[in-house]
């Protein structure tokens, strides 16, 4: 009896990087600007102070500021907040 050896074929397996999406503050002419800050710093635990100031003045200056870039769900998480604060937010792939 003989025995025979099959050969498979090499496969690679490759992981797919997700897609990122950037957070994105508009700028109002409702919300002081503290609040604003105090709101980022509240919705996105990891922004320092410094930061949160900085994205209100982008919004402010530039009609947009980015909030943050990450992963779809935490995007739509953090978007929401902002939202649910008063706040004018949107969500854009980040190409």
């Amino acid at each position: 009896m003989a025995v025979e050896t099959i050969q498979k074929p090499e496969t690679t397996t490759k992981r797919k990087i997700a897609p990122r999406y950037r957070v994105l503050l508009h700028n109002d002419d409702f919300n002081p600007m503290e609040y604003v800050v105090m709101v980022l710093m509240q919705t996105v635990p990891s922004l320092t102070q410094p930061q949160a100031v900085d994205i209100m003045m982008e919004a402010h200056t530039n009609g947009t500021g980015l909030v943050i870039t990450c992963d779809i769900e935490p995007a739509e998480f953090y978007c929401e907040q902002l939202k649910s604060h008063g706040l004018s937010s949107s969500i854009e792939p980040d190409d």
